[in-house]
């Protein structure tokens, strides 16, 4: 068998932590091939290893047979490595263009040739279905776009394998359906893919084989034609992970968030919520679902005191916080989970002791007096790892040295762990593994019966419909229904989030149980 690329026996520590113990991974030309794994299981590791990144301590790369010594990212694009990141590498007032030349610029009598540049990007872009516009800036186009700059940043630089590394955690699912078609396109046209990803159906969809990593420790490798989701799932946490979300009735109460008429503009003064109405009561999960850019971002971060509302009122627990900052909402009794954790839920720059302590740290037991106490900041963090699994070399440790999965559990531990009475959940389970979706699952549906109010904010509809009691869509700013999860289809909400009556959505539901009978 002819590899393009061989990992064999990859062995990669940080300080006592082996990241990757002995690993070996095969990629066939012309396959797309799975690298399968819990949140920190070591895929990121490995891969960051094959592009040059890291120095592995022990094994060896062939790359097309030959083995190779990549020293560094600019070795494995000379060898036809590119690698698209999960946190994008792009310069936001940059554009399209700049950013795939950036570092590698042609020039013309000294002068860098843009215009020439703009050409080939166009070229590239066409020949791969990326339509991407090399004039566009960066910070102007959606997050669907800038991956695609980064995908023609790795062909511009004539890469021939691809290593895609979490590629679907932030993209709605139009975008995702649009991103596997690309990278079907790209392998007719000759390259060969390596896909880190978490989504056991995507994996069942799009790829050939699959390598599953447990705990830093090589499982083997599969036919995806000859598996199951099921059975992948079980390889890669070491156990078997139920797939529907267990809950028993809700049993709602008295109201905890309250809006009414709420109007707000985004940050060029359009209106992106245009007088919605909304109520979430104890005891029960409200799922918000739509298609992304319809007001939800600029929804939350009204509720949140990120953004300022143009008109209407914001109640929780009977107390008005409409226009109040961030931190007299969070004393009411609001915890958020937000959509962006790298922007409204870390510092990436502090460790992870005073990431957990964030929203507690300016009062006891954390500080006194305006001085830290950092016993109590450091057990409070050990008791968030321990419950929540987050797989860290200890609370010292920088956040950002962290996978995207366990960013997000440290986040979720620390929120949920205040005990607040209304919770905002924002894209809860983005970029983390089945088991750890089954298990942030449970705590949502365990808030609810302690009796909190929980406000679930996902694009994955069957996340909406596992887990929410009641579902408003919205659509361009309003809630346009809601609906009893048991008493819908997907289909239906598809219907009712691309803006259609609910008479017509009733239509097609109809239609659609006729076929089933």
């Amino acid at each position: 068998m002819d590899y393009v690329i061989e990992m064999l026996n990859i062995t990669k520590k940080f300080g006592n932590f082996y990241a990757n113990d002995n690993i070996t991974l095969q990629l066939e030309k012309g396959e797309i091939h799975a690298l399968l794994g819990e949140n920190g299981a070591g895929k990121s590791t490995l891969m960051n290893v094959l592009f040059g990144l890291y120095q592995p301590e022990d094994g060896e790369i062939r790359v097309n047979g030959t083995k190779v010594n990549v020293t560094n990212p600019n070795v494995a694009n000379d060898l036809g490595i590119g690698m698209v990141h999960q946190h994008f590498m792009l310069v936001e007032n940059l554009t399209v263009t700049e950013n795939i030349i950036l570092g590698n610029e042609p020039k013309k009598m000294g002068i860098v040739n843009i215009k020439d540049a703009a050409k080939d990007v166009e070229e590239i872009s066409k020949l791969y279905g990326l339509n991407v516009d090399p004039y566009a800036k960066i910070e102007d186009i959606s997050v669907g776009m800038q991956q695609r700059v980064e995908i023609l940043k790795t062909l511009y630089r004539g890469a021939n394998i691809l290593i895609f590394d979490e590629p679907t955690a932030s993209l709605t699912p139009q975008e995702i359906q649009e991103l596997i078609s690309i990278m079907k396109k790209l392998i007719t046209e000759g390259k060969s893919i390596i896909l880190i990803t978490h989504k056991l159906q995507e994996i069942m969809d799009v790829s050939d084989r699959v390598t599953v990593i447990r705990k830093g420790k090589g499982i083997g490798t599969v036919v995806t034609a000859e598996t199951n989701p099921e059975e992948l799932a079980t390889l890669m946490v070491g156990r078997q992970v139920t797939f529907k979300t267990e809950k028993g009735p809700s049993y709602p109460k008295e109201e905890v968030l309250h809006i009414e008429n709420l109007v707000v503009t985004d940050n060029r003064g359009i209106e992106k919520v245009k007088g919605l109405n909304l109520s979430v009561r104890r005891g029960e999960i409200v799922g918000l679902a739509g298609i992304d850019g319809n007001g939800q971002t600029e929804l939350i971060e009204a509720i949140t005191g990120l953004r300022k509302s143009k008109s209407g009122s914001i109640t929780i627990n009977e107390i008005d916080v409409t226009g109040k900052k961030p931190r007299e909402i969070t004393k009411v009794g609001l915890g958020h989970i937000p959509q962006d954790r790298h922007k409204h839920g870390l510092v990436l720059e502090f460790s992870v002791g005073h990431n957990a302590a964030l929203q507690e740290y300016y009062h006891e037991p954390y500080s006194k007096n305006g001085i830290m106490n950092y016993r109590s900041v450091s057990d409070y963090a050990q008791k968030i790892i321990k419950e929540y699994d987050v797989r860290t070399q200890g609370e010292n440790e920088l956040v950002r040295a962290l996978s995207g999965g366990n960013q997000q559990k440290l986040i979720i531990g620390r929120e949920v762990s205040r005990d607040p009475d209304f919770l905002i959940a924002a894209l809860p389970t983005r970029g983390l593994d089945v088991g750890a979706i089954e298990f942030i699952h449970k705590r949502l549906i365990e808030q609810r019966d302690n009796g909190k109010a929980v406000f679930l904010i996902s694009f994955e509809l069957d996340e909406v419909m596992n887990v929410s009691d009641r579902i408003a869509v919205i659509h361009d700013g309003q809630i346009v229904d809601t609906v009893i999860p048991t008493e819908t289809t997907e289909q239906e909400l598809g219907l009712l989030m691309a803006g259609h009556t609910k008479s017509e959505a009733l239509k097609a539901k109809k239609v659609g149980d006729d076929q089933n009978v």
